[in-house]
C-alpha cells in the first residue's frame, strides 16, 4: 500500500492535468487556417524577408487570411510559386519581377589601395569599424565576405578583394543586401543589361586618387545616353530603368569603365564584375 497510494496519486494528477489541457486546447486554442499549410509548401524558406513580411510563415499567414492579396511578392520562389499559391487561393497568379543581386563596386586590390594593414577579425563589419576599413576608398567592397557567409545559395564569392554574385546561382533573395556594412550590393531587375560598379560619391579628383576604377562624374555617360536614363547625383552615376533601353552607349563612353555591360540572365558581365 506504501508504493501504490502515490502511484495512484500520481495517476489522477496526470489524468486530471490531461483534461486540462484538452479543454485548454479545445476551447482556447488558436485554430490554424487550412490554407496555411498547403501555401507554405509552396515557399521555398529562405526566410529572406523580400516578401515585405518576416519570414515565410508570416507571409504564409497573410496570404492564408486574405491580409495580402499578392501571390507575386516572394522573388526566391519566382514564377512557379506565385502559381501555385494562385491556384490554392483561386485567384489569377502575379507576375513575378526576378531580381538578381549585383555589388557596386570594382575597387578590386589593383585599383584601390590599402591605408593601412587590417589584422583584426575577418568580418566586413568588424573592419569598418576600424576607421571605414582598410581600404583608402572608404566606400569600397572591404572583402571580408559577410555576405558570402549569408547567402543561402553560395552565389557570392571574394575575387581580387571585392565580392562577386553568380547571376546563374543568386535567387534574389536580398539576405546580401542587408548584410553589406557600406550598403554596396543592391537589387536589380534581371534583365537589366547596364549596371555602375562604383559607389563613390566623393568628387571627381578625389575619387580618382584613391580608386582608378572609380566613378569621376565626368558626366560622358549622361550626355551620350539617348533616352536621358542616366544622370550624375552626388558626384556619381545613376541609372533610371525605367528610362533605359539598354543600348550600352554610357559603357563604352566611361572612361574609368565603371559603368558594366552585363546580362544577368547569361550569368555575365563584360565589365569584369
Amino acid at each position: 500500500m506504501e508504493i501504490l497510494i502515490p502511484i495512484l496519486v500520481l495517476a489522477v494528477i496526470a489524468i486530471v492535468a490531461a483534461v486540462l489541457l484538452t479543454l485548454a486546447s479545445t476551447f482556447f486554442g488558436v485554430k490554424e487556417n487550412e490554407k496555411f499549410a498547403p501555401i507554405r509548401e509552396c515557399l521555398p524558406g529562405a526566410n529572406c524577408g523580400a516578401c515585405g513580411y518576416s519570414g515565410c510563415d508570416a507571409y504564409a499567414k497573410a496570404l492564408a487570411e486574405g491580409k495580402s492579396t499578392s501571390t507575386s511578392l516572394c522573388v526566391p520562389g519566382g514564377g512557379e510559386a506565385a502559381r501555385a499559391i494562385s491556384e490554392i487561393l483561386g485567384v489569377k497568379a502575379g507576375a513575378v519581377t526576378e531580381r538578381v543581386a549585383y555589388v557596386y563596386c570594382n575597387g578590386n586590390c589593383n585599383a584601390v589601395e590599402r591605408k593601412y594593414n587590417y589584422q583584426g577579425h575577418l568580418s566586413c563589419r568588424t573592419a569598418d569599424m576600424t576607421y571605414s576599413g582598410d581600404k583608402a576608398c572608404a566606400y569600397a567592397c572591404l572583402g571580408y565576405g559577410d555576405c558570402v557567409s549569408v547567402c543561402p545559395k553560395g552565389a557570392i564569392s571574394v575575387t581580387d578583394g571585392v565580392a562577386k554574385v553568380d547571376p546563374a546561382l543568386c535567387i534574389g533573395c536580398g539576405i546580401c543586401v542587408r548584410t553589406c556594412p557600406n550598403n554596396l550590393i543592391h537589387l536589380l531587375n534581371i534583365d537589366s543589361r547596364v549596371a555602375v560598379a562604383c559607389s563613390n560619391r566623393d568628387k571627381g579628383a578625389l575619387t580618382r586618387k584613391y580608386c582608378t576604377n572609380g566613378c569621376i562624374a565626368c558626366g560622358k555617360c549622361a550626355r551620350t545616353c539617348p533616352e536621358g536614363a542616366i544622370a550624375v547625383v552626388d558626384n556619381l552615376a545613376v541609372i533610371n530603368y525605367n528610362k533605359c533601353i539598354s543600348c550600352g552607349k554610357c559603357a563604352e563612353v566611361c572612361p574609368t569603365k565603371c559603368i558594366h555591360d552585363v546580362n544577368f540572365k547569361c550569368g555575365l558581365d563584360k565589365g569584369g564584375n
